[in-house]
């Protein structure tokens, strides 16, 4: 893998002008989670900018100024796509407008637990089409170390391009948290590798020109792909860990959501994760394994790794353990039993449900004979086991008629005083009821 070579050409001086004086034109493919948040900040930046999406719904709504992301705010849209300064297509030849394309398509594991690049591929493809001296490349989409130099160069490169001199290419990966109120596309710090100095520095002052967060450069693509899997696998780790330890406390007769607040009084050395019913999003229960497959192709065993993840995926199953073991001390079979589940999102206040765990939560509840209600404020109906599930309207009758309601996801939007005094049994795997509402008598994770 290259690290930091080569020299200024006539493309870079032409583009960092562009990018100073904002006439550059910016593309980015994959209008979703990642890139319609990062499109509307270029283009309140001034820029002028093309959205690319092979979903002719998305490409409707964003030239229409109809907000589908909950990070984007609805003004930011409207604005942009009402002044010209954003527009959408489904038509790649428009690639060959733009001085700089972000690709920012999905990344997920096939059925064998496998990185699919198939979109990163495309999506590369498209762009080597309409590939032309100057133009600079960014994948954003979070993948294995070496994906932008062993995979996308060498597409790219196809052309008869030269990277580093005729075109520039770099790494730099989304840091996205939905729902988070503190840090968003603007104002988080953004990591940059370029497979030369020159595309780094191009890739750089785009970022600088767009966002307030600090830009820090690596010396590689690979590092910059590193590093981004290291901030989820981090993650993906320490939550296994509170989730053993949650396991652990349910036997020992202990509140691990107690143990926890007495770590985190520590200053130093703790950094507190909680327990919950399993991990979800595209990112931290999928990230890791790219990992732990491409750590094989060295010979490597990442066990920690897969480790956390047989913790985390065994969590829907714990809890549809408990909920069967509740149901028995009221004298109930979970089979014809009804079990009310309250959230369906993979994180508080959210509308996204990809990987979530509730999804196998209703699986294994159904698969059991139990019969599962579901309300989601932000969710009105989801597609999950070739259905469609219709989310209902939480009230105080239908509490009281169930026989267990269950806190799979801590949505600020549920009246949690009521919850807990209109349920028959309540089971919180959020600990909401302690931080909202502390009624007498409820079940935790």
């Amino acid at each position: 893998m290259s690290g930091q070579k080569g020299r200024k050409s006539k493309h870079s001086t032409t583009l960092l002008e562009k990018l100073q004086t904002r006439s550059a034109v910016i593309g980015v493919i994959g209008l979703g989670y990642v890139g319609l948040p990062l499109a509307v900040e270029k283009a309140k930046a001034g820029y002028r900018v093309i959205g690319f999406d092979v979903q002719a719904q998305k490409v409707e709504m964003v030239n229409r100024g109809y907000n589908y992301i909950g990070d984007v705010v609805d003004d930011d849209l409207r604005e942009m796509a009402r002044s010209g300064r954003l527009r959408a297509t489904a038509d790649y030849a428009f690639l060959g407008e733009a001085d700089t394309v972000a690709i920012c398509v999905p990344t997920p594991l096939d059925v064998y637990q496998q990185p699919d690049t198939s979109y990163v591929e495309n999506s590369a493809r498209e762009v080597a089409r309409h590939l032309h001296p100057g133009m600079l490349v960014v994948l954003e989409s979070t993948t294995y170390p070496g994906t932008t130099e062993e995979l996308i160069k060498p597409i790219l490169e196809s052309t008869g391009l030269v990277c580093g001199e005729d075109f520039f290419l770099a790494y730099s990966p989304e840091r996205i948290d939905p729902g988070n109120t503190s840090f968003n596309t603007k104002n988080t710090p953004k990591v940059v590798g370029g497979v030369t100095s020159a595309c780094t520095e191009v890739a750089a002052e785009l970022y600088r020109q767009v966002l307030d967060g600090e830009v820090h450069l690596v010396s590689s693509p690979a590092v910059a792909e590193m590093e981004k899997i290291y901030e989820n696998t981090f993650r993906h780790i320490n939550i296994a860990l509170a989730n053993e330890m949650a396991i652990l406390c349910d036997r020992m007769g202990l509140n691990v959501w107690e143990v926890i607040d007495a770590a985190k009084t520590k200053p130093y050395g703790f950094m507190a994760f909680y327990p919950g019913p399993g991990l979800g999003g595209h990112c931290i229960p999928i990230d890791p394994f790219y990992l732990t497959w491409k750590a094989r192709q060295y010979n490597y065993h990442t066990r920690l790794i897969e480790l956390a993840g047989e913790i985390n995926n065994a969590m829907p199953e714990f809890v549809v353990h408990k909920i069967a073991e509740i149901l028995n001390l009221a004298r109930k079979p979970l089979h014809g039993s009804t079990v009310y589940l309250l959230g369906v999102a993979y994180k508080r206040d959210i509308d996204d449900y990809r990987e979530s765990p509730v999804l196998q939560m209703i699986r294994l509840l159904e698969e059991r004979g139990a019969e599962v209600w579901i309300s989601d404020p932000h969710i009105p109906s989801f597609r999950f086991q070739d259905r469609t599930y219709e989310c209902i309207q939480v009230t105080g009758e239908g509490l009281a008629e169930a026989d267990i309601t269950v806190i799979a996801t801590d949505h600020t939007a549920f009246d949690y005083e009521r919850i807990g005094r209109r349920s028959r049994c309540l089971l919180d795997t959020r600990n909401a009821m302690n931080r909202y509402a502390k009624p007498e008598a409820y079940y935790l994770l």
